[in-house]
């Protein structure tokens, strides 16, 4: 027998007041939530850690950005002045647009030698495997500071590459000396890396079908005509892939101008980054540092949607209807 108070069973009373039956509906109910949403379980520590290391400090950049937020004086008003100055002051100015010419001249060069370089590995040739390896090695090496320091010595004042230029009767350039040069010798650190778009490149080299060069060539198309023709239009999607990402390092680029140059001579290779960190870390002037953040971020942003706008007039998808 057995009512909402006592449950009688083989001759045994066992109580049941109203409480205990709501305990075991709610542990019930708990179970079944738990179980419809144990994904979200999983995935807790991830966003407890997203929510602490990056959320939280995403959100308080933005609110520093409008403050004079001084790393030991703390905050003492609220201004927009660190946006103004990073397009009215010259240093910050400079910097900007020297960040762009960074920009500018890393990643069409590196784009470029990726996919030259995987177009010639695509080939069979022997040894094919080596020269895979061996130019996809400074992708790896590259971001190092050891990378950097070695580039250095490479480039300084009488270095080894000074001195091959001097053992065949040329005159090298000053090349972390000269304003002139300076960007440009940071510029060929950044170029050498082009071992993961090459990489990537290759993969989408290999997923080219081959009758199409076969019809290509039936109709006269040389290797050139070939590459314009039917290569790129088909790796088109890798191609964008590859320039957004080498976009979005470059205007990162933090390395290989702190090592080497310091941002000198003259500010000539101070890109945004370096400039970010002395207000930040050198000057404490965290304010001031989380709006230059913001407007990289907010550059970064708008350019990837230009490209992505752009797109449709020149990339190539395989299931898209045009």
């Amino acid at each position: 027998m057995q009512n909402k108070y006592f449950n009688l069973t083989e001759g045994a009373v066992v109580l049941q007041p109203p409480f205990i039956r709501r305990i075991v509906l709610k542990n019930k109910t708990f179970k079944k939530v738990l179980k419809n949403n144990i994904g979200f379980l999983f995935i807790l520590p991830w966003l407890i850690g997203f929510c602490v290391f990056k959320l939280y400090p995403f959100a308080s950049s933005l609110y520093f950005s409008f403050t004079d937020f001084h790393l030991f004086k703390g905050i003492s008003k609220y201004t927009v002045e660190n946006y103004v100055d990073v397009f009215t002051n010259k240093n910050e100015l400079k910097a900007l647009i020297v960040t762009f010419k960074y920009a500018f001249i890393t990643v069409p060069l590196k784009l470029v030698a990726a996919l030259f370089i995987a177009y010639i590995l695509n080939f069979k040739i022997k040894g094919v495997n080596f020269f895979r390896t061996a130019y996809y090695i400074p992708s790896i090496l590259g971001g190092s500071v050891a990378i950097s320091v070695l580039w250095k010595a490479l480039f300084k004042d009488e270095g080894l590459i000074q001195t091959a230029f001097a053992m065949v009767g040329l005159h090298a350039p000053i090349f972390f000396s000269d304003p002139n040069w300076a960007l440009f010798s940071i510029s060929l650190l950044r170029m050498w890396q082009f071992g993961s778009a090459m990489v990537i490149f290759l993969a989408a080299l290999k997923g080219v079908p081959a009758e199409l060069y076969e019809a290509a060539s039936i109709d006269g198309a040389g290797k050139w005509k070939q590459f314009f023709s039917v290569t790129v239009p088909l790796i088109t999607p890798v191609i964008f892939y590859n320039l957004i990402t080498q976009l979005v390092q470059a205007f990162q680029e933090f390395n290989g101008p702190y090592i080497i140059t310091q941002g000198g001579p003259r500010g000539s290779t101070t890109l945004m980054s370096l400039l970010i960190y002395n207000n930040a870390f050198k000057n404490y002037q965290m304010g001031k540092a989380s709006a230059q953040a913001w407007v990289l971020f907010v550059i970064l942003l708008v350019l990837t949607a230009i490209a992505f706008y752009s797109q449709k007039r020149w990339v190539y998808y395989a299931d898209e209807e045009r």
